[in-house]
């Protein structure tokens, strides 16, 4: 008689992990829930909250109602390692990582698997709103990344760094579902969780507000913030070229609209002062501080080394918009490898470069030094250190580092 497969399932005191165990159970797995603690140092939680203990009771809690075992593990030391200096080390050079897209490849999907697979599991599930595809390709399984079926809370993208490795060991059971649903399951077997609000913390550490924590490492520090002008001469060089398809451009010309553009102070005129150029992002307009600009002031450019933000008036600002990203070669990630591009190819998908952002079409060109995505209608604050994913239909493709 063959036993039930074994499913580890991160529960993270929320309510979507709670009705993924609970659906599992229902399939027929063998389920054990687990909770990760990621973080310890109480410094950086906001006022006397301690989020990880109301967390871990709650997922102890629903474990206990379940009827199935329960353990905590602490991965704070990898988790310090691999996604809080990953994160201080980006903001520190001027880029805006992605916490949450790195926490799923290196800690979720990655050493959380590992303490999965030696208590002899053959899966390990998330409350995540996505779903998992199975086909053939050359006579071997190939694992699909699909969205998950409620169009506000799909959150493919936050697992677009995934591989085939992990995928085939990977469980979504709450993806087909709408979250109404999941707290209508939640509520009906009088779980904890069924009226919590959603967490909005950094992916594990809880309630954290992302400028306290980055102000605990790093030092406020007053700097420029500068108005760039509309018409300064380098937005020539980004308009797109009429009537050529993005596949027969020049080099020249797919560097132009996609690298990144660096500022200089002599560009622009001073319009008042910043705490630090490193807790800024592009795209960003809160926090500038700056009155009496008419239109809103957004950032277009960040120098963390001279410390300066370079800004643009107004929401059609050139600075602002952007056609093209560039992924340097060794950033590029591809969930299907049976797509990957070789060089000199193209293809068309569609892509976003933030969560919840609606796709939208772009040419991918592959060349020698990497990946040119060049976008149909120009996209808002394009920010170097983010992912670009891109999507054929609901399937989740590949992704990479905007450079």
């Amino acid at each position: 008689m063959k036993t039930k497969p074994r499913v580890v399932v991160g529960l993270s005191g929320g309510v979507d992990s709670s009705v993924a165990a609970h659906l599992l159970l229902e399939q027929g797995y063998e389920v054990i829930g687990m909770f990760m603690k990621n973080w310890h140092d109480e410094s950086v939680t906001i006022s006397n909250e301690c989020p990880w203990m109301e967390d871990s009771t709650d997922a102890m809690l629903v474990a206990e109602k379940l009827g199935i075992p329960f353990q905590a593990i602490d991965l704070s030391e990898e988790y310090r390692e691999r996604i809080v200096d990953y994160m201080f080390g980006e903001y520190e050079a001027g880029r805006t990582p992605n916490p949450d897209i790195l926490c799923n490849r290196e800690i979720k999907f990655d050493i959380f698997l590992k303490a999965a697979q030696k208590l002899k599991a053959d899966f390990v599930a998330t409350g995540h709103y996505c779903q998992k595809g199975e086909i053939e390709v050359d006579g071997k399984p190939v694992y699909q990344l699909l969205a998950g079926a409620d169009p506000n809370k799909d959150q493919s993208y936050f697992l677009c760094q995934l591989n085939q490795e992990q995928l085939s060991k990977a469980l979504f059971p709450i993806g087909h579902l709408q979250k109404p649903e999941v707290r209508k399951i939640a509520k009906e077997l009088d779980l904890i969780t069924a009226d919590k609000k959603d967490s909005q913390g950094l992916c594990f550490i809880g309630k954290v507000r992302l400028p306290d924590f980055l102000q605990q490492q790093l030092k406020p520090k007053k700097g420029k913030i500068i108005q760039i002008p509309e018409n300064l001469e380098v937005y020539e060089s980004q308009k797109i070229p009429a009537g050529i398809p993005a596949e027969d451009w020049d080099k020249e010309t797919l560097d132009a609209i996609s690298m990144p553009i660096h500022y200089s102070q002599d560009q622009g005129k001073i319009l008042g002062e910043h705490n630090g150029a490193h807790y800024f992002t592009v795209g960003q307009r809160k926090g500038l501080q700056v009155g009496g600009t008419g239109k809103p002031l957004f950032v277009i450019g960040t120098d963390t080394k001279e410390n300066v933000i370079y800004t643009g008036l107004g929401e059609t600002h050139p600075g602002l918009l952007k056609y093209g990203l560039f992924v340097k070669e060794d950033q590029i990630h591809w969930i299907r490898e049976d797509l990957a591009l070789g060089i000199g190819e193209s293809a068309r998908y569609k892509s976003r470069i933030r969560y919840r952002q609606p796709l939208s079409w772009a040419t991918l060109i592959r060349k020698e030094n990497g990946l040119y995505v060049i976008f149909d209608e120009p996209q808002k604050g394009v920010a170097s250190g983010q992912f670009v994913a891109w999507y054929n239909e609901e399937e989740s493709i590949g992704s990479g580092t905007i450079f």
